[in-house]
């Protein structure tokens, strides 16, 4: 298979449904060998099959993005296969429950932060180096509207996510003049995700685009090449 990625390697995380998923086959359609992560195994054979089945290379990696040592054991076992990473993918998050500031569940609050945020920094942390020793290593994070307007109920998720666009716009600048990666934040929008029907359970997701358009964008936006620090915001 040839095209936009051809020869390059790809990592995205929450890659077992929805966005992740997507942006995996749409990256595999391109070319690129992609490695994919989730906790659930399943999903991700089925993601694997449809990226063989459409002409594609994968890799699964079933781990728990919460347990340190899986990310280091993941960056150890891409370096001995590939020197540099091209693409990484930043799309694992939880939810949470959606609840008042004052109600929010201390334990369950910590669970989400050490996923939402604490995971991205190390993923970030183990993978710097080969995506650095790629010609044109990019770094896409995967956002949410209500990082930066917040939203009665969503303040756990929402600070969150607020937080991880601070990290990687951190990371942006402090990689600004290197030649690489290139890092950028990805605002989805409306998008028919089981997360999304769990924060609104008596929404039409007919009414809202499917996956495909967002992992549509991240390839139109990687082929226009991304300046570093871009917020790519999906409508429609």
């Amino acid at each position: 298979m040839s095209g936009l990625l051809e020869g390059q390697v790809a990592l995205v995380t929450g890659a077992s449904r929805g966005i992740g998923a997507a942006t995996a086959e749409a990256l595999a359609l391109e070319g690129a060998h992609v490695v994919i992560t989730a906790r659930t195994a399943a999903g991700l054979e089925e993601v694997e099959e449809r990226i063989h089945a459409d002409g594609g290379s994968a890799t699964i990696a079933p781990l728990d993005l919460t347990d340190g040592e899986s990310i280091g054991k993941l960056a150890a076992a891409m370096a001995e296969r590939w020197n540099a990473l091209d693409v990484m993918v930043l799309n694992a998050a939880m939810l949470g429950t959606l609840t008042p500031v004052p109600h929010i569940d201390g334990k369950e609050f910590s669970k989400l932060l050490t996923l939402n945020l604490l995971a991205q920094q190390a993923l970030i942390a183990a993978f710097d180096g080969m995506l650095r020793n790629s010609p044109n290593g990019r770094l896409l994070a995967v956002t949410s509207s209500v990082g930066r307007s917040p939203r009665a109920y969503w303040g756990a998720y929402g600070a969150s996510k607020v937080a991880l666009e601070t990290l990687v716009l951190s990371y942006a600048d402090e990689t600004r003049n290197f030649p690489s990666p290139k890092v950028a934040i990805v605002d989805p929008g409306s998008t028919a995700t089981a997360m999304r029907a769990r924060a609104f359970p008596g929404e039409d997701q007919a009414t809202l685009k499917p996956p495909g358009v967002v992992a549509d964008a991240i390839v139109e936006l990687l082929r226009n090449g991304l300046e570093t620090g871009h917020r790519l915001e999906v409508r429609g």
